[in-house]
């Protein structure tokens, strides 16, 4: 079983510190920069990839075209991966065979970010909303063969930034995949300063809505509705309720024309 670890960067100089710094090896690192300066790099199993462009899913989508793997693993350089995380991953896999995607547990330093460790078992698509993409391990083979892709209109480095892997996660449960979380730590955030996320603002709301409507084209007015509710302690200092829904379903209505081109 080969495991490969997919990691988005920008501006990297030194891939050979990046690999120390996160504590793996067997990768494929894409590397977006302003100013296509380095080339392509191969050092044992280690490959990395600069394109001159911008976008988290397009590095998403690019690492994985480049993989040869049988298990990929979904990274951002922010983080330190467990000495043992191969054979964790490995061993989860084993576990449940059939398994097209497994999240397991990434811890982060500041524990006032810290998710809670959840049970054991399979994910269904309202768990799936809870899931990181740096939690994110999956068959390649399986992802390749369905045709399924990272929304390339969402992520870091776009105007609906965030979202991203709830639409993937989603589509590989529209397909009929089988996802699983085990509690089983393999990394470590290191880094908390988002380079995205700057408050619960009217492009927050934007990026939400929009990402409901990715989600369900028939469920998102639920989902935005509740989710102003749900949520609304975590921004009523920065926005009322009436306006995020307002937002969200503006962001709704950027992404459909977006989308029509």
């Amino acid at each position: 079983m080969k495991i490969e670890v997919l990691v988005s960067t920008m501006n990297l100089e030194n891939p050979q510190n990046l690999l120390e710094e996160m504590n793996i090896d067997k990768t494929v690192i894409i590397n977006q920069v302003q100013e296509k300066k380095l080339q392509d790099i191969t050092v044992g199993e280690n490959r990395c990839y600069s394109y001159q462009e911008k976008g988290l899913s397009k590095s998403r989508n690019k690492a994985i075209m480049h993989s040869d793997a049988d298990i990929c693993i979904i990274a951002d350089d922010d983080l330190k991966y467990e000495d043992n995380y191969e054979k964790i991953v490995e061993e989860g896999y084993k576990k449940y065979p059939d398994a097209d995607i497994i999240a397991f547990h990434v811890d982060n330093v500041n524990k006032k970010l810290q998710k809670a460790i959840r049970k054991e078992g399979k994910i269904n698509f309202i768990t799936s909303m809870k899931i990181q993409s740096v939690q994110t391990t999956f068959k390649r083979k399986s992802i390749i063969d369905n045709s399924i892709k990272f929304n390339e209109m969402f992520g870091a480095g776009v105007e609906l930034y965030s979202g991203e892997e709830n639409i993937f996660l989603s589509d590989c449960i529209k397909n009929r995949l089988k996802i699983y979380y085990i509690p089983n730590k393999i990394a470590t955030i290191q880094d908390n300063n988002s380079t995205w996320m700057k408050g619960h603002d009217r492009q927050y709301f934007n990026a939400k809505g929009a990402t409901f409507y990715a989600i369900s084209s028939t469920l998102y007015c639920f989902f935005i509705i509740q989710y102003a509710i749900r949520k609304r302690k975590r921004y009523k200092k920065e926005m009322s309720v009436l306006n995020a829904i307002r937002y969200m379903c503006e962001g709704v209505k950027k992404y459909k024309k977006e989308k029509r081109g």
